[in-house]
């Protein structure tokens, strides 16, 4: 069911106090405005701190600057007069002990009458003791249907047409925005131009990064690694070749689901953050990057809010790439900190979400400890795959050097005796090798000479792997991977070879 559906049910089952987070208040207003027109043209109330009540002018400023007082004029109509009461940043008083005892017994009381109270804030921030009476309804952000809508309304007025083609463009682009900022940006380029061109989608782009950016949340990332750049992990390029397609609607009409995501598990720098770009490069898709740790934050409730808003904004922006790096890091023994549980329902709220979600969101997660991670996030049914990303094998450490030599030096590539390098290198990650080409290329300049595979060699002659340094953990970490738990992500996968 959608947004209009859901609140209608609410009101009909005479839900008294409806939470609706949201920055949105104009367009949340006018689809409760609908509703109330459609249950039985229900009377509309709308309040706020500055103004009080406004609309009707018998009780014009009612309650202005006195949420209490707000909260006595439910009890002024009439038993039998059905309305809805829309509370505007009414989030912030629900701490006040007062107001949250007039919730609790208004409650009870509209149980018995056709009326309901809609608070309307930007955050969720339900104290405890109202947690019982509120009852929180999430509104999406416009859908495509509803921004198409909205971009025919505009061309409408400016008499002009698209073609087809360019306006699904700029429909897609638009996708993941508040209708607020779409029509923000679309006032933009008409400014600029005059009217909607097809070079406007890189302007309404560079305004869903900016929305991206300033929720300090998921970070839009640009995505130009191929999956050519990858050396080896043949198995896994496979896998991801194979459902190149899946994303489109042949799939759909074939029967396919949208793939879900991987689990990327293994030994640092061995190019598990590489493949999640050249997923997105490949797919075509856009890559947004998760920072588990900013969906922490200090006040109570925030957290969750956090995290709920990440996931209606990756599936606002869906089908796309969601990238969580060194997942384990932020959900590592989450049952024993003393954060009053937060680590744990936001864990819980995002496996549910990885679990049930039907979006085209493709989750690409890695993890370097997989004994640190809590066993639910290995369940089935949360990623297609868990692949494991061993150290590369001495064919896959030559077709990294290549990948980096034909990159650094693609007209000189012959001069580098590739198969000596990857035998030389035993036990070296790809970051690894990336870093002693730097080295080398040090050692060059500083003589006023290109640098040659002595230089290299010379450069990983000073280099302690971290094979050798944490050669217990990464052994621990292999033992585990070939018992047959995980797919490997390479054709061969050894320690040294």
């Amino acid at each position: 069911m959608g947004f209009n559906e859901d609140f209608e049910l609410l009101l009909r089952a005479r839900y008294p106090i409806i939470y609706i987070p949201t920055q949105e208040e104009e367009r949340v207003e006018t689809a409760i405005a609908h509703s109330a027109k459609r249950q039985g043209n229900r009377s509309l109330y709308i309040w706020d701190f500055v103004d009080g009540y406004q609309g009707n002018p018998n009780d014009a400023n009612f309650g202005r600057r006195n949420p209490l007082q707000a909260l006595e004029f439910v009890e002024k109509l009439p038993a039998s007069v059905a309305a809805i009461f829309i509370l505007r940043d009414f989030h912030r008083f629900l701490e006040d002990v007062a107001v949250a005892r007039k919730l609790r017994n208004l409650s009870r009381l509209l149980q018995a009458q056709p009326k309901n109270i809609v608070i309307l804030s930007p955050q969720i921030n339900v104290p405890d003791d109202l947690g019982e009476v509120l009852t929180v309804l999430e509104f999406p952000l416009p859908h495509l249907p509803e921004i198409r809508a909205e971009l025919e309304r505009l061309l409408s007025a400016l008499g002009q047409s698209l073609e087809p083609r360019v306006l699904d463009e700029v429909v897609r682009s638009c996708q993941g925005l508040s209708m607020e900022r779409i029509r923000r940006v679309l006032a933009k380029a008409i400014a600029t131009h005059g009217n909607l061109q097809p070079e406007d989608v890189e302007l309404i782009l560079e305004e869903k990064r900016q929305t991206i950016r300033q929720t300090q949340i998921l970070d839009f990332y640009p995505a130009t690694e191929k999956i050519s750049d990858i050396g080896g992990l043949d198995n896994l390029k496979d896998w991801l070749l194979r459902r190149g397609g899946a994303f489109s609607e042949r799939a759909r009409q074939y029967g396919l689901p949208h793939p879900r995501g991987l689990l990327l598990v293994g030994i640092q720098g061995t190019g598990k953050s590489l493949t999640a770009k050249a997923i997105a490069h490949h797919w075509h898709l856009p890559l947004l990057r998760l920072d588990v740790g900013r969906l922490f934050a200090g006040l109570v409730g925030e957290s969750e809010s956090r995290t709920r808003q990440m996931i209606q904004l990756a599936e606002a922006l869906a089908p796309c790439i969601l990238w969580i790096d060194e997942i384990d890091k932020a959900f590592a023994g989450f049952d024993s900190r003393g954060d009053s549980g937060t680590t744990s329902r936001v864990f819980g709220t995002f496996i549910t979400w990885l679990a049930e979600k039907s979006s085209p969101v493709f989750v690409v997660a890695t993890a370097n400890n997989i004994q640190a991670l809590p066993p639910e996030m290995l369940r089935r049914g949360r990623f297609d795959e868990i692949f494991f990303v061993n150290l590369p094998t001495q064919e896959e450490r030559r077709a990294i050097f290549a990948v980096h030599l034909s990159r650094l030096r693609p007209h000189n590539l012959n001069v580098y005796n590739l198969d000596r390098l990857a035998y030389e290198t035993p036990d070296f990650s790809g970051a690894e090798i990336e870093q002693i080409l730097v080295e080398a290329m040090h050692i060059g300049f500083s003589q006023n000479r290109d640098f040659t595979t002595e230089d290299i060699l010379e450069a990983a002659s000073q280099m302690i792997p971290l094979a050798k340094t944490a050669q217990d953990q990464i052994r621990l970490l292999q033992d585990w991977a070939t018992n047959g738990r995980v797919r490997l992500a390479s054709r061969q996968s050894g320690l040294g070879n």
